[in-house]
């Protein structure tokens, strides 16, 4: 059997005949059952065991016993990580606290990552419950045993407990501790050097500043030039953190020449890292970084050959544009940022941010460069692309004004109507509605009406079911006039179509419209159509006329 005996265990189990402590022993039983549950089960009631055997019994026989016996499932052994983390009081409190070491030793060296991070979790958890004399007597030394392990798993381990202990141990010691640090981040195992180079910035913020620049700076430099992008992507990560430790006038010649590398790194993975961190790494670096440097590399994430990259980037553009100096915001946006709007998700960002960069460069210079890439988007293959840019129109119409609008935007709203994708002319009927509300009812009568209502003549029958969709939209927004005076007699005259489908279609425009028109036109005007179309030969039409009839109640 793998599960291991232990000595502590059979005294703990046969419990000396204690009646009161046969709960135990059955937990203790439990542990050891060849099914997983139970053990499981066993390991999450702990603490109950622990509290039935007292302080000292569970510091000489329990812990003892756990520390044996870890050969077991990974969730098992994950319950138990995660339960020593809060087993301070259950040891006899502070004081005894060192006691949890060894079974969570134990535990950030097996091989299942998940389980070894719970009990580094817990070490950095019970860390801070350890007198400074214990820390240096008990818990430095076992984040040695860790960082000197002959298994990448322990080295690994060790790389989280470097920042918990730093600050409470004498300089010796401390001076152990950052050489333990150098060596792991320069480890044969890929995977020890991730460890360290994810805790890098973790580790600077704890160390004294001329430790920051004298070992720091040379290891964050060394894994941002890592083999592996794996390693060098998280080295920008700790970029942040060290930026904001440095003082302004080392930032130049110890961070940048490594930021601007990783910026123009062969890996896709590292570019976007750096995408992703920008907004983080411009408040780091502060404003004469950012126009020196940051602006170009900005630039260059936004051109990337990368799609994943390019929009990470445009993520960035609003938070972005909103850090730059004040003094040059206005000239960087329009001579750096907007130049680079090539790629639709860059666009797309830069209009659904429209109201914010708006407000930085104003509407006329902004509409002249941005108006070229809106068109184009307008007609963009990718049909998302066009749904995307449309849900934009009643912001761009509200921040450009009518004028504008009428003359640049309105004909490209008209030609979504007949997009030969159905959801872009869904999309499109919608737009109107919220523009009407924008402009007005007059607006719509001079300007959108007549155009819808002559598509109603369209040899394309989706065309002219697109008119009666667009007047179902928009007869509320327009009102009651526009409505009887202009749309009626089209939907009207629409009932004599060919096609079944647009016959159906009048009938649900007339259900549709009825609450806007007054009664007499209802009477006199709606319901011989509905009639008509009741007794028409179609069974959709018959039905969806019938329907209408007695919504409308006009029976």
């Amino acid at each position: 059997a793998r599960r291991c005996a232990s000595p502590a265990g059979d005294k703990m189990a046969g419990a000396d005949g204690d009646d009161s402590l046969y709960p135990i022993a059955v937990l203790i039983d439990e542990l050891r059952n060849e099914d997983v549950q139970l053990r499981l089960n066993s390991i999450k009631k702990l603490s109950t065991i622990a509290l039935a055997l007292g302080v000292e019994r569970t510091r000489t026989e329990l812990l003892p016993f756990l520390t044996d016996t870890i050969y077991d499932e990974d969730e098992v052994l994950l319950a138990l990580a995660e339960q020593l983390g809060n087993f301070t009081m259950l040891v006899g409190g502070p004081e005894y606290v060192h006691c949890l070491l060894p079974p969570l030793e134990s535990l950030a060296t097996v091989e299942e990552t998940v389980v070894r991070d719970k009990a580094v979790e817990s070490l950095r958890k019970i860390s801070h419950e350890h007198s400074p004399v214990d820390l240096e007597v008990h818990f430095e030394p076992l984040v040695k045993r860790l960082a000197s392990g002959d298994w990448f798993t322990s080295r690994t381990s060790a790389c989280g407990l470097f920042s918990v202990c730093y600050p409470r141990v004498s300089s010796t010691v401390k001076a152990e501790i950052r050489q333990h640090f150098r060596n792991l981040c320069s480890d044969d195992t890929p995977m020890v050097r991730r460890a360290a180079a994810s805790k890098l910035g973790e580790f600077a913020k704890v160390l004294e500043l001329e430790y920051v620049k004298s070992d720091i700076i040379s290891l964050f430099t060394a894994l941002a030039s890592d083999e592996q992008d794996s390693v060098r992507l998280l080295a920008v990560e700790a970029c942040v953190s060290i930026a904001t430790l440095l003082p302004q006038e080392d930032l130049e010649t110890l961070v940048m020449p490594t930021l601007r590398q990783a910026a123009e790194d062969k890996s896709w993975r590292v570019r976007y890292m750096v995408a992703d961190k920008f907004s983080e790494l411009q408040k780091a670096v502060g404003p004469e970084i950012t126009k020196n440097d940051l602006v170009p590399a900005f630039q260059n994430l936004l051109k990337d050959c990368e799609a994943e990259v390019r929009a990470a980037a445009a993520n960035k553009v609003k938070e972005f544009c909103e850090n730059l100096p004040e003094d040059s915001r206005e000239t960087i946006i329009m001579t750096h940022i907007l130049p680079c709007v090539k790629c639709p998700e860059v666009r797309l960002n830069i209009i659904s941010n429209l109201d914010c960069v708006n407000e930085v460069i104003g509407i006329r210079q902004l509409s002249q460069s941005l108006l070229p890439a809106i068109v184009e988007l307008a007609e963009d293959a990718k049909w998302r692309v066009r749904l995307a840019i449309i849900e934009y129109m009643p912001l761009l119409a509200g921040q450009l004004g009518v004028e504008f609008f009428d003359e640049k935007l309105n004909s490209l709203c008209m030609a979504w109507l007949v997009d030969h994708v159905y959801a872009i002319r869904e999309a499109a009927t919608c737009n109107l509605t919220k523009l009407v509300e924008k402009f007005g009812a007059e607006w719509a009568q001079n300007t959108i009406v007549p155009k819808v209502l002559g598509m109603a003549n369209d040899p394309n029958y989706l065309h002219r079911m697109t008119t009666l969709f667009c007047i179902n939209a928009l007869s509320e927004a327009c009102g009651q006039e526009i409505t009887t005076k202009h749309m009626l007699p089209v939907v009207l005259k629409m009932s004599n179509d060919q096609v079944a489908n647009v016959r159906f279609n009048v009938a649900k425009s007339l259900q549709k419209i009825g609450p806007v028109l007054d009664s007499n036109c209802l009477q006199a005007e709606v319901k011989p159509v509905l009639e008509k179309l009741a007794a028409d030969q179609d069974i959709d039409v018959k039905y969806f006329a019938q329907e209408a009839v007695s919504v409308l109640a006009l029976a």
